[in-house]
């Protein structure tokens, strides 16, 4: 019997992350359609071959389809991509919950927890949707305009079923991005949205300049605090070191177009939350994911002090030199 491999994709969402890995699809060979919520804007796209708002600069293959009729845009796809930010994936799903085709297989792209549900993206989909429904998540280090100019990337594809998960792995492999397997798709979504948060910390530590030491000291902390929580939520140990742990948090650490980081650095800089918010068309999911966190770090009793620190400045107004000192004079422990 061949190998499952999945030959006719829609991606429901516009956004970077969807447009590359559409891009990608189209040049293996696989029948790709993108949806989107705002059908003038998709007509822009077709029309233009760019997307100018999410990933300008790269011209769109001719043989992408762009389906704006909730109907229609499911409809004879094998598998389906969702590519939406976490906060809007309870809208959107719910929206096109009549038209999702019976024993087609999700995967989710998204990184991020939901506020008020302090759900990840997978648990978000089978809430709207019901249970049943073959879900699994695409996540890793991946820039989407590095991926765009085929720069060497990794990700790993998550789903509790290793046939599913096989699956995913050959659909999106190619000579540019090399996808490996793995059934822990608590800790790989937790790594993908918690790695968010400290990249805004990250982003603050190069607003005021308080340099390479101080960063390399909050990825390693950051790292364990992340670990911590996964953990008692039932992820496992090794996730955390791999490409969607650690892997994916140095990248969006250290990425100069980083939406977390950048939004990080405006507001080392000095501007406010809604100022550093305004700065970009993109959506800075590290913003909301940091009230989720909090919360499960509650529920679970867990210490997370940069991202305490990172809430305190966000939300509570506290200055961004009082939170570093407030974390530099901790009580003194073994690491």
């Amino acid at each position: 019997m061949p190998e499952r491999q999945y030959q006719n994709i829609t991606i429901i969402g516009d956004g970077g992350m969807g447009t590359v890995l559409s891009m990608l699809l189209c040049e293996k060979g696989v029948a790709t359609r993108m949806w989107g919520h705002d059908a003038k804007y998709l007509a822009e796209m077709d029309r233009k071959r760019e997307n100018r708002k999410f990933l300008p600069g790269y011209k769109l293959p001719e043989s992408l389809k762009f389906e704006p009729h909730d109907a229609r845009a499911m409809a004879g796809a094998d598998l389906i991509v969702s590519a939406v930010p976490c906060q809007y994936v309870r809208r959107v799903w719910t929206r096109l919950k009549a038209h999702v085709p019976k024993g087609v297989p999700i995967v989710s792209v998204a990184k991020g927890i939901e506020n008020d549900t302090s759900l990840r993206p997978s648990q978000i989909i089978t809430d709207v949707l019901g249970e049943g429904v073959e879900l699994a998540v695409l996540s890793g280090p991946t820039i989407a305009d590095e991926l765009a100019r085929k720069l060497p990337a990794t990700v790993c594809a998550a789903a509790s079923e290793e046939p599913l998960a096989e699956a995913i792995q050959r659909t999106f492999a190619c000579p540019w991005l090399r996808v490996y397997t793995n059934i822990d798709v608590v800790g790989v979504e937790l790594a993908g949205a918690l790695k968010n948060v400290i990249a805004i910390a990250a982003g603050i530590i190069d607003g005021v300049g308080a340099g390479d030491n101080a960063k390399a000291a909050l990825l390693a902390r950051g790292l364990a605090e992340i670990t911590r929580l996964g953990l008692a939520m039932g992820a496992h140990e090794h996730t955390f070191a791999g490409l969607t742990g650690l892997g994916d948090l140095v990248t969006t650490c250290i990425s100069p177009t980083g939406r977390n980081r950048s939004f990080g650095e405006r507001i080392g800089r000095g501007q406010t939350l809604e100022e550093a918010e305004g700065s970009t068309e993109s959506v800075v999911e590290g913003v909301a994911t940091c009230k989720s966190v909090i919360a499960l770090a509650v529920r679970y009793d867990v210490e997370m002090p940069i991202t305490q620190a990172v809430y305190d400045v966000l939300f509570e107004g506290k200055p961004v030199p009082t939170a570093i000192e407030d974390l530099m004079t901790r009580g003194l422990k073994a690491e």
